[in-house]
């Protein structure tokens, strides 16, 4: 399911645009998306989706990983071993947790994604931990 994205706008949102289209969103997306949050590992819709499409961010809709590079993981959690473009995604040092890890955000609204680990498959060695609800899936066409 190889696709050709075509240009993505990458303006950062100000905060007005995240409020507004926050709105849309369900008070779990919202304490994920815009509060750092996490779901519980192994409930999220999108975990065990195998159809062919792409995942997008839950808040401002910018495709960021596709389906070709999901994997199972055994975290708990959607994981893939790529974004589809390492710009669409800000790379946050995180030490809330009492470890250091990668947080992963959206290069266009700042919603928080997951994290990146350095324990993936090839050929990249990344796993993207992802939350279910901090996405939305577009299966393809």
């Amino acid at each position: 399911m190889t696709s050709i994205l075509p240009p993505q706008d990458l303006t950062p949102w100000n905060e007005e645009q995240k409020q507004e289209a926050a709105q849309k969103l369900s008070p779990e997306a919202r304490r994920i998306l815009l509060n750092q949050g996490t779901e519980p590992p192994f409930c999220g819709g999108l975990l065990d989706n195998k159809e062919e499409g792409l995942y997008h961010c839950g808040l401002c809709e910018l495709p960021l990983f596709s389906s070709e590079h999901k994997f199972e993981s055994g975290s708990g959690w959607p994981s893939f071993y790529q974004p589809l473009d390492r710009d669409f995604l800000h790379y946050v040092r995180d030490t809330s947790a009492g470890m250091i890890r990668t947080e992963i955000r959206c290069a266009r609204c700042d919603g928080h994604l997951g994290h990146v680990f350095d324990d993936g498959p090839r050929p990249t060695g990344e796993r993207y931990c992802l939350n279910s609800v901090a996405l939305v899936f577009y299966k393809a066409t």
